[in-house]
């Protein structure tokens, strides 16, 4: 099997040259970048399977280029940031990124979450129906494409694991530690508001009126579950 391509984009080149030794020994083919512009040009050109992306870059910075990338791709991204701020850390998750992770941090931790990212699309892809059909959404596993009628609705890797979760399983509620463990496939040492942020940016591409949700419907003080008759 093809060894994975994973780009590493950071400043501090000490820490890429670390971050690299760890993939490289776990099987990774790793690529780097140390400013904004150089970034956006391998993200392009090298079509790597994931993303390892710094938020404070010179040139262009982490956020703008994941917006950026968004346009144009699903290519997995991990947002690297310095930043404690819970409003700095959902920027990163509300504008497309899969995960973050916060400076300091242990490149084994890193390399974890890298696997689990890349482990999903193949989860997706064998088990279960190929399609999935609820009301007027089609989610198709092989492609990862999700329409609603004729119109493709253009989602990141993990809103469509997401919703993919929920979809399958109509009316059961899932909470968020349960869907946390779902869509990111490890112990996420994270804070809840991650999948509060991933459900609002589905409603915002699937609901008429995301402030009044029909599809994606909160249990209040127990999570979220898909109307079994949207």
């Amino acid at each position: 099997m093809m060894a994975k391509k994973v780009l590493i984009v950071d400043d501090d080149t000490k820490l890429v040259e670390l971050v690299k030794l760890y993939l490289n020994r776990d099987g990774y083919h790793v690529i780097t970048a140390y400013d904004g512009n150089e970034a956006l040009k391998l993200a392009r050109e090298g079509h790597p399977d994931l993303i390892v992306l710094d938020v404070m870059l010179p040139g262009i910075d982490g956020f703008e280029i994941c917006r950026i990338l968004r346009k144009e791709s699903e290519v997995p991204i991990i947002m690297l940031t310095a930043r404690t701020l819970e409003d700095d850390r959902l920027t990163g998750l509300d504008i497309g990124a899969d995960d973050y992770v916060t400076k300091p941090f242990s490149p084994k931790e890193l390399v974890a979450r890298i696997r689990a990212v890349l482990r999903r699309i193949p989860e997706e892809q064998q088990h279960g129906p190929a399609t999935i059909k609820q009301g007027d959404l089609v989610l198709n596993f092989l492609t990862r494409e999700a329409f609603i009628g004729n119109n493709s609705i253009p989602l990141t890797p993990v809103e469509f694991k997401l919703l993919g979760v929920l979809v399958k399983e109509p009316g059961r509620v899932f909470s968020r530690g349960q869907l946390i463990e779902k869509i990111l496939g490890y112990d996420f040492d994270g804070f809840d508001r991650t999948i509060d942020v991933h459900i609002l940016n589905l409603r915002r591409k699937l609901e008429a009126d995301p402030t009044h949700p029909k599809c994606i419907k909160t249990a209040y003080g127990a999570g979220y579950k898909y109307a079994a008759n949207p």
